[in-house]
């Protein structure tokens, strides 16, 4: 297992100095400062190794206890970004609280949120969630719950990843497919209404279906996505020769810095980015796989889904397989609540492998594992 974790932990530095490269790139084109993105960068770095270490050496029966309290203030502050004077408004989406110098997204925090109330609750109910009553409708009520506060915001793109991630736990955790087909048949509904009465969110459907049409509006960012990697070809033009970040990509350091990788630094840059995520999504399966108890299992399933998942519709978004989404590339794209997320993510993955080693669950109450404590 400690080799599990070793590649775990190489993948995730790798890609983290990859995209602190590429941020150093991207910060001469908006701001002429080369250390702008770095700088702010770095410091979400060390806030995030902080609670990737907490995270990885607290003691999971204590998480255990945490996880739906932890979750309802992921509820709580997803209903103070609509407040004013609390949230924040950023392009007409209200997604962030200012907390002193710190503008945090309580979306990303729900992520964690949510995996560790479904892991707590198939934990619980294990045996029962072939039932409909007892099994299903408790978490499904939670997730509608946590998807219409985020579909407030509005934040279609968190709502989609989160509800694929909890809907795959809870198969995996024994519900009947009958069931989760009529839930998602009801949650689809709703959604296709939305996107019906939302003319921006129909404006990149037809995008994304015909994109050459709509080239200069809604499809402006995935037609110089295309031509990025176009540019790039197998070994890039190189390091910071970006024509696309120019201002063609408005996003150039968040959701879309995968094309700016594609043009800089080639195809083969962009295929060791995608390996990577897959070493991530195989050790974090291993781990899983090996947890001694099932709301290990089912953590450590959910925080490998939510973030190679991610990875997945980020990377189908660039390159034209999907239509946008606001979704950040895990670990590379500029943003410290992803950062931070993600970070803490992995430290739960630890966590899980470090407790696989030992052939029973220590059952101790302590916030911190003691060592030295005999078992």
């Amino acid at each position: 297992m400690q080799r599990t974790i070793t590649v775990l932990i190489a993948a995730v530095l790798i890609l983290v100095t990859a995209g602190l490269v590429m941020l150093f790139s991207a910060s001469m084109v908006r701001y002429e400062n080369s250390e702008y993105f770095v700088l702010r960068q770095l410091a979400w770095m060390l806030i995030a190794l902080a609670a990737a270490v907490v995270c990885a050496r607290i003691d999971f029966q204590w998480v255990r206890k945490v996880a739906l309290p932890l979750a309802a203030v992921c509820a709580v502050a997803l209903v103070l970004v609509r407040i004013p004077g609390i949230g924040r408004d950023i392009n007409g989406s209200w997604r962030w609280i200012r907390l002193g110098p710190l503008t945090i997204q309580p979306s990303e925090f729900a992520k964690v949120g949510m995996i560790l109330a479904a892991a707590w609750w198939i934990s619980r109910r294990r045996r029962y969630m072939h039932t409909f009553k007892r099994g299903i409708l408790v978490p499904m009520l939670g997730l509608g719950l946590f998807a219409g506060l985020l579909l407030v915001e509005p934040d279609f793109g968190t709502t989609v990843l989160t509800s694929l991630v909890v809907l795959t736990l809870l198969y995996v955790g024994g519900v009947r497919p009958a069931h989760l087909a009529a839930f998602g048949a009801a949650g689809a509904t709703g959604f296709v209404v939305l996107l019906l009465h939302n003319p921006n969110r129909m404006g990149r459907i037809f995008a994304f279906l015909d994109p050459e049409k709509y080239a200069q509006g809604e499809a402006w960012q995935l037609v110089n996505a295309l031509n990025a990697f176009a540019a790039g070809g197998a070994y890039g033009t190189g390091l910071g020769n970006s024509i696309q970040k120019y201002h063609y990509l408005p996003e150039a350091h968040t959701d879309f810095i995968f094309p700016i990788i594609g043009e800089e630094l080639g195809l083969i840059a962009t295929l060791s980015i995608v390996l990577l995520f897959i070493v991530i999504f195989v050790c974090g399966l291993l781990i899983a796989a090996r947890a001694n108890d099932d709301f290990g299992r089912f953590t450590a399933l959910g925080c490998v889904l939510m973030i190679t998942l991610q990875a997945l519709i980020n990377l189908a978004v660039v390159t034209g397989s999907m239509p946008t989404k606001g979704l950040a590339l895990p670990f590379i794209s500029y943003g410290g609540s992803s950062l931070l997320v993600c970070a803490s993510m992995i430290g739960l993955l630890v966590n899980v492998a470090h407790s696989a080693r030992s052939p029973k669950v220590k059952k101790r109450t302590a916030l911190f594992k003691d060592k030295k404590r005999k078992a």
